[in-house]
């Protein structure tokens, strides 16, 4: 199979938004097979991202996860996740995108998204939310109608609602929402956990040890180990190192890069040192592992 980009394209809101709306930091809108927009996949967001699906089938792959669509189900994603849907012709449903700023905008917690169960999970899954009672379905179907109502106002007080009409639709399905995380001990550590997941998807690229990572979250190195291992079974190296083999894969599966190339991307300095680090974690070198993944596409 041929690959038709270079790198696995980063995606903004402006990317979804009609050229007199690029301002904007959310868009809100109906989402079936009529809605087109020049994207491929694989790719990623900059933005949170909340699928309402009611109608279709097909399948949402996320990172290593896929899932089946069964509406009516809302997807949930976080900034740097890497995913590819496929999709049956008869889809609808709607779709909410936003920043991260857009949200905090009016929150003095700015830990706020991150304590909601379906983003950054500590699990590092994104299970839909399958509805199973009508009334929950026809109560957030009617607030994405007025979001979207909301939006072609462009009034100052529109752009409230659609704030207000996001956090109920995001706490609405938390109350819903069926996870393992629930066991968990909530507090300091789980919040410490999301965060670390956050930060490793805007530096990954730069290859930076455990200890950068703590210095980020004013905390010493054995503390988020020790909090790493408590709530997630690993370490924060083993978490750190998993992101790594993850990116390598995903480089190796959907771009045409070179393995040098893909070694200097992810900061690896030495090529050598990049391929042994590799094959100790799968098993294969890097091109033996891009051949394989050749013949099972």
């Amino acid at each position: 199979m041929k690959k038709e980009h270079q790198h696995i394209p980063v995606y903004s809101v402006q990317n979804f938004s009609a050229p007199d709306k690029v301002s904007r930091q959310y868009q809100v809108e109906v989402f079936d097979a009529k809605r087109h927009f020049a994207v491929k996949y694989p790719h990623r967001h900059d933005f949170f991202e909340v699928l309402f699906i009611l109608k279709g089938s097909g399948f949402h792959v996320i990172d290593n996860n896929k899932y089946e669509i069964t509406p009516p189900c809302i997807f949930f994603m976080s900034p740097g996740q890497a995913h590819k849907l496929e999709l049956s012709n008869d889809i609808e449903g709607y779709i909410y995108i936003f920043t991260s700023d857009f949200y905090q905008f009016n929150h003095t917690n700015q830990n706020r998204l991150l304590e909601f169960p379906f983003f950054f999970t500590i699990k590092q899954n994104n299970p839909p939310l399958v509805f199973t009672q009508s009334d929950d379905v026809l109560f957030v179907e009617n607030l994405f109608k007025q979001g979207i109502a909301e939006t072609e106002k462009d009034a100052t007080r529109s752009v409230e609602m659609v704030h207000l009409i996001l956090d109920l639709i995001l706490v609405f399905a938390a109350s819903r929402y069926v996870s393992d995380e629930a066991s968990l001990i909530k507090g300091k550590g789980d919040i410490l956990v999301k965060r670390f997941f956050q930060l490793i998807e805007e530096n990954y690229q730069k290859n930076i040890s455990v200890n950068d990572y703590a210095s980020m979250l004013a905390i010493t190195p054995n503390h988020l180990t020790q909090t790493l291992k408590n709530l997630t079974g690993k370490t924060s190296g083993e978490i750190i190192q998993a992101k790594q083999i993850l990116e390598i894969k995903r480089l190796l599966i959907h771009t045409n890069m070179g393995v040098s190339e893909i070694a200097h991307q992810l900061n690896f300095s030495d090529q050598s040192y990049f391929t042994k680090f590799f094959k100790k974690s799968v098993g294969i070198t890097p091109i033996a592992f891009r051949s394989e993944s050749m013949k099972t596409t």
